[in-house]
């Protein structure tokens, strides 16, 4: 094989390895995550309550795992963040629980054109040649349009993660902003069809 052009970590992280939550480890991370929603800074926005958490698969790096979650708010906010943890060792119980959260008025409801439900958050660094740096970004959403099956995360058309639904929902841990290359995540049919496409960046230009 020729050599690589692009030196780019590709599916770093852990592929999901449990079901989405439910039960008791479900309401354990239901209280970490809105125990950091009450943190929030959200003035002059009445946030509202939180509805029912939606759960996204979990990925592994770095030695930590992410459960993404999203939900919608009483006022039409919507809640979004991941609750990160070491997972248990021989059988062991999840230790040292860490939530982030963060709000938006942007939502799917408030958008009928989209094709993808996106939220990302930087969640790290992978330093490369010539002192670049790409971000470590946790991706984590839904298709708005059926069929699909998988999702990919694709730097400068290269595969550098990818996640099978589940229950509609999925999540992504890739390399993003590296040599002026930007993530955009595609979502594909069971047949290799490509349904939707779209960048973190989409809307920014005006704000730049």
């Amino acid at each position: 094989m020729p050599p690589e052009e692009r030196l780019v970590p590709r599916f770093a992280a852990e592929p999901p390895q449990e079901e989405l939550p439910y039960g008791r480890w479900e309401e354990r991370l239901r209280q970490e995550l809105l125990g950091a929603a009450l943190k929030l800074d959200a003035e002059p926005e009445d946030l509202g309550e939180p509805g029912p958490i939606a759960w996204y698969p979990d990925r592994t790096w770095h030695g930590h795992t992410y459960v993404p979650a999203t939900t919608l708010t009483s006022t039409g906010y919507e809640l979004f963040g991941y609750v990160r943890f070491l997972p248990g060792v021989d059988d062991g119980e999840p230790s040292e629980l860490t939530a982030y959260v963060d709000f938006t008025d942007e939502t799917a409801e408030r958008n009928p054109d989209w094709k993808l439900d996106l939220c990302d958050e930087v969640i790290g660094a992978w330093r490369g040649q010539g002192g670049e740096v790409a971000a470590m970004t946790l991706v984590w959403g839904r298709p708005l349009v059926a069929g699909g099956a998988i999702v990919t995360a694709e730097l400068a058309d290269l595969a550098v993660d990818q996640c099978e639904l589940a229950d509609n929902r999925f999540t992504l841990i890739a390399p993003d902003d590296y040599r002026h290359d930007l993530l955009e995540i595609k979502l594909w049919s069971h047949k290799g069809k490509q349904l939707a496409g779209e960048s973190l960046y989409e809307g920014d230009e005006g704000e730049d």
